[in-house]
């Protein structure tokens, strides 16, 4: 079938609305569960410096790499955060997904219902209960009768994505889940990573290609839409981010000597460009972030991003338009989806460099 995209062409005026970064795939090539192996997916790198466009597998990106490069990997971990239950009083069905802890017993979810429910109003899931105590914004608060730890591991769900049919499964609980995994406190898996396995992390060592780990929990305001004509008015969501010292010196080593700076995945990349915004420097510590990158942003830290496909009209879409060139996402996207590449989370991969800055018009 014909894919049609409807992007402009680079030359159209900056002020980007939603539909700049529209596309239509079809629904067949949105991936439901991962495939065999996890770096058997595919990896498509666009056409860069002279270098032709390449369909590969990912279990050879190590050929795409060089000795000195360092991949900066995100090492959140997801955690069970989607919750079924019921009203106490009307047993009207509820389903939650847990956006971010206040406390050991508060948090602040995502709430779907038929009706949306007051403070005061009790949920029940399973053994344990919450209370709505009040909004923030389009999220609410709830107040949990046992610590939200101990409800999400007894009654709590992988939290797929919503394009993702089917309720979670056995191999979810793992494979939704990078290999390197260690810090709790995601809903959403960095799904750049999870095309790395064991052996093929051991390989890329064994090429002289160092790893650093940074921390940013995904939010439940991931899956949010854009709800916005313009992209200026849109907000992002905040995001928790943490770059330890040893991640920072080996960064800041690695540009020294040259090597390159490679994102895995777009949460890394948010994450060390909201830790340089100040410096220019990939400062250690920890903070919130509400990075918005869109066409026109300057980035100081990040050579190369490892990347799945994502969705039309995202902010991630503007993430990588913004890094590897408009015009190069929007030939992308087409080549893979006439070459019926795998889409979204569970889907194949890219491998995208930066972009040289465009100049000024006259």
């Amino acid at each position: 079938m014909t894919t049609h995209f409807i992007l402009p062409h680079s030359s159209a005026p900056r002020d980007w609305t939603i539909e700049d970064f529209d596309y239509q795939l079809p629904e067949a090539l949105i991936a439901q569960h991962p495939l065999p192996g996890r770096s058997d997916s595919r990896l498509l790198v666009p056409a860069h410096g002279g270098h032709p466009t390449l369909d590969t597998h990912f279990h050879d990106i190590g050929q795409h790499l060089r000795a000195g490069d360092l991949l900066v990997m995100n090492n959140t971990r997801v955690i069970p955060a989607r919750l079924l239950g019921v009203k106490r009083d009307s047993g009207g069905q509820v389903e939650v997904l847990i956006e971010r802890l206040i406390s050991s017993h508060e948090a602040v979810v995502m709430l779907r219902s038929s009706k949306s429910p007051k403070p005061g109003v009790a949920l029940r899931f399973g053994e344990f209960e919450a209370e709505v105590i009040g909004r923030q914004e389009s999220f609410f608060i709830l107040r949990f009768s046992q610590p939200v730890d101990e409800v999400l591991a007894h009654q709590g769900h992988v939290p797929l994505p919503p394009y993702i049919t089917h309720t979670d499964e056995p191999e979810d609980h793992e494979r939704y889940q990078t290999v390197y995994a260690s810090v709790p406190g995601a809903v959403a898996a960095p799904t750049a990573g999870l095309h790395f396995d064991v052996p093929l992390l051991e390989s890329l060592r064994a090429l002289g290609i160092d790893t650093a780990e940074v921390t940013l929990h995904v939010g439940a305001g991931t899956f949010q839409p854009v709800r916005v004509h313009r992209v200026a008015e849109h907000q992002m969501h905040r995001e928790w981010y943490q770059v330890s010292p040893q991640a920072a010196q080996k960064i800041a080593d690695t540009r020294a000597r040259g090597g390159r700076i490679i994102a895995v995945g777009t949460t890394a990349m948010r994450t060390l460009e909201s830790a340089a915004k100040l410096s220019g420097q990939v400062q250690a510590g920890e903070s919130e972030t509400q990075l918005f990158i869109t066409p026109g942003f300057q980035f100081q830290v990040v050579d190369a991003l490892i990347t799945n496909f994502h969705l039309p009209k995202s902010t991630l879409m503007m993430l990588v338009s913004a890094f590897a060139g408009f015009d190069l996402i929007r030939a992308a996207y087409a080549h893979a989806i006439a070459q019926q590449y795998r889409f979204f989370s569970y889907g194949d991969a890219m491998l995208l460099h930066r972009a040289a800055p465009e100049l000024p018009h006259a």
